[in-house]
Formats: C-alpha cells, sequence, structure tokens
C-alpha cells in the first residue's frame, strides 16, 4: 500500500507545481515564450525531485504511460501496474482542485494547466506529437533504470527530469504537452470545455507511446551482466 500512496503523493506533486506555474506564467507557445521554458522547468524539476523522494518506494512511476511501459517490458505485473494507475489519477485529481482552489480565489488566472490542442493543430498533429514524444520520454525512463547501466541509475531520476525538460520545450507548441494520462485528466475534468472534449488523445497518445517504447527497449535492451 506505501507504494501506491507514494505514487499518489508523487503524482499530486507533479500536476500541482507543474500545471501551477503554467496557470501562474500564463504558458503560451505563440505570445509567451519565457513561460513556456519555466513550465517545462517546472515538470522536470517535480519529477526529479519527486524521483529522488519516494524513488525507493514505488519507483516514482507517477506516470500511467511508464507503469504501462513497464507491465509491457515485463518489469511489473498487471495487477500492480493497474493499482499504480489508480492512485495515480486519484494524485493528480487532488493536485487539480488544490490548484483549481487556488486559482479560483486569485482574479486574473484562469483554468488548471489542462492540455489541448494548440492553434492550428490537427486533432492527427496532436496524436502524433503525444505517442512520439511519450515514446521518447518512456524510453529514457526504461534506459536510465535499467540494471544493466550499472552507476548511472543513481542519476536515472535526474536524466528522466531533464528528458521531460526537453519533451516539454519541443511537444508544448503542439499539444501543451501531456505524455502523462493523468495528468491530463484530472485538470481537462476540473476546466471543461474543448480540453475535455480533446481529452481522448492525451490518454491513447501517452498510452501508445508507453507501449511503443517498450517495445523498442525490449529489442535494444542488452543482456543481462
Amino acid at each position: 500500500m506505501k507504494k501506491y500512496l507514494a505514487e499518489m503523493v508523487g503524482t499530486m506533486v507533479l500536476v500541482l507545481m507543474g500545471c501551477g506555474v503554467a496557470v501562474s506564467l500564463g504558458c503560451d507557445p505563440i505570445n509567451n515564450i519565457p513561460a513556456v521554458v519555466g513550465t517545462a522547468f517546472a515538470f522536470g524539476l517535480a519529477v526529479v525531485a519527486m524521483a529522488y523522494t519516494i524513488g525507493g518506494i514505488s519507483g516514482c512511476h507517477i506516470n500511467p504511460a511508464i507503469t504501462l511501459g513497464c507491465m509491457v517490458a515485463g518489469r511489473m505485473d498487471a495487477k500492480e501496474g493497474c493499482m499504480y494507475m489508480l492512485f495515480q489519477c486519484i494524485g493528480a485529481f487532488i493536485g487539480s482542485a488544490l490548484l483549481y482552489v487556488l486559482t479560483a480565489n486569485v482574479p486574473g488566472l484562469e483554468g488548471t494547466g489542462a492540455n489541448d490542442l494548440q492553434a492550428n493543430v490537427s486533432m492527427l498533429g496532436g496524436l502524433l506529437a503525444e505517442i512520439i514524444f511519450t515514446c521518447v520520454f518512456v524510453l529514457v525512463v526504461l534506459g536510465a533504470t535499467a540494471k544493466t547501466n550499472g552507476a548511472t541509475n543513481n542519476f536515472a531520476g535526474l536524466a528522466i527530469g531533464l528528458s521531460l525538460v526537453l519533451v516539454h520545450l519541443v511537444c508544448i507548441r503542439y499539444t501543451g504537452t501531456s505524455v502523462n494520462p493523468a495528468r491530463s485528466l484530472a485538470p481537462a475534468i476540473f476546466q471543461g470545455g474543448t480540453a475535455l472534449a480533446n481529452l481522448w488523445i492525451f490518454i491513447v497518445g501517452p498510452f501508445v507511446g508507453g507501449a511503443l517504447a517498450a517495445c523498442i527497449w525490449k529489442i535494444i535492451e542488452p543482456a543481462d551482466k
């Protein structure tokens, strides 16, 4: 149970901090580039912080796409994986609820940092972006945490966090960057509108990308030392 609670807390922090910075800075990939950079680093730093906080308890997935990748790669069973996903979503709802309460009491701040298709981006374009960049991100996670990496495992949290920064810098212009179904689900429900209508993109895309990353890793994974 402690593993599941750790995933809940970690996902709550990720959503509260990452989406909170996006809202506070007014993240706009066209008109506010500094806010885009700040948002990208917020998500990455949140992952780094949680990796070194709960990594020894649950592995710090805090992302259903990562959990699915681990399941497909054979690192965890389906029952445990489903429980991880459930508590990740619960944590995301807690983080979004806290952010919703905060923004509701501050004039000028709107939304909960929900993902949505950006200007001139089609549904297919958004779906492809989520598949591609989730695949890259989950592949980094699987590689950085592999036993065959030896001593570099000690820096896995840093590598994963920095890769999430990089993914956000590229993908925010297309979808606001999800690569995490839990991170998208809760904010969209609180925000509603087109964010909720397009939510399927940010669930299907990351899950497909995570499964694809696991398949790629199983092909290139070196033999155990």
